[in-house]
């Protein structure tokens, strides 16, 4: 049963990487389509299409990773969900009207295998099994956040120093924002499950405050900062740039935070080539993702 629950997990953070990039195609597609237009705002909260994939991004894709989080947490859902760069990569054909150059074929197939890869590494860590107030975890919990934090400063104080590097520690910056995100939803999700089965428990709202405080903090940074990164650097590179903190940290807390102890001889294998070729997939298809951010 519970490798039942596992590969559902796996299957849904999939989609939710799918379904959240599907969603950005038909945004950009409002927006391609009206972006001549005087009131651009007006008229673009107007347009079925864009409602449509802000629905997708925002609505749908968070169901599917909610639930995965719950199934399967939050080691391998970042990596499992960069599939969706295929979809966004397929869907930018028809609106910048390009064909797939040879190096996008290759990072579509990195990609695919990436993924079989990191699924078969099967580091789960069930949320909802976890007993997420044990002290020592919050202990962990609270000083990964920490480094987390003091990293993304290092980056905001170097990168107003630096214009040769301001757009790769911004889109760092980004990237660290998401993970943080990540760590505290599985947070949230376990916490608040317990609360509402109707069992009060003060600590467990407190965490359920925090979480909620720090995912609504790193997400709007964690996307503004990026915004941010496409205007003063290279965007086919920061879209990349910003995977290797999401891709790599998240292993972090798998062993560091949750203190995860691998299911099989080959699991450490399957992570490290999976993320590997992820990763190289991700630069391989940046510049066709950075093409959707350029369109207005």
């Amino acid at each position: 049963m519970a490798d039942i629950f596992y590969w559902l997990g796996v299957i849904l953070a999939i989609l939710a990487g799918i379904i959240t990039q599907l969603g950005s195609v038909f945004q950009k597609k409002a927006v391609n389509e009206i972006s001549a237009e005087p009131e651009f705002m007006r008229s673009l909260v107007k347009r079925p299409t864009w409602i449509l994939g802000v629905f997708l991004s925002f609505g749908v894709s968070s169901i599917f990773f909610l639930t995965a989080q719950s199934f399967i947490g939050p080691a391998l859902i970042p990596g499992l969900m960069s599939f969706g760069l295929v979809v966004l990569v397929l869907g930018s054909i028809k609106l910048v009207g390009e064909k797939l150059k040879l190096e996008e074929y290759l990072g579509i197939l990195l990609m695919i295998i990436g993924t079989i890869l990191l699924s078969l590494s099967q580091l789960s860590i069930e949320i909802i099994e976890t007993d997420l107030l044990e002290i020592g975890l919050v202990i962990r919990t609270t000083l990964f956040t920490l480094i987390i934090v003091l990293i993304s400063l290092l980056c905001h104080i170097f990168q107003k120093k630096s214009d040769r590097f301001k757009g790769i520690l911004l889109a760092i910056l980004s990237g660290f924002m998401f993970t943080l995100s990540n760590l505290w939803v599985s947070q949230l999700i376990g916490n608040i499950t317990e609360l509402l089965s109707g069992i009060f428990n003060l600590a467990q709202l407190i965490m359920c405050i925090t979480a909620a405080i720090i995912l609504i903090f790193s997400n709007i940074f964690g996307l503004a900062t990026i915004q941010h990164a496409y205007r003063v650097g290279q965007a086919s590179n920061m879209v990349p740039i910003q995977q290797v903190p999401t891709l790599i940290v998240p292993i972090g807390i798998y062993f560091l935070v949750f203190l995860g102890i691998p299911p099989s001889d080959f699991s450490i294998f399957f992570l490290i080539s999976g993320v590997t070729f992820i990763m190289i997939s991700s630069f391989l298809l940046g510049k066709r993702s950075a093409k959707m951010e350029e369109i207005k």
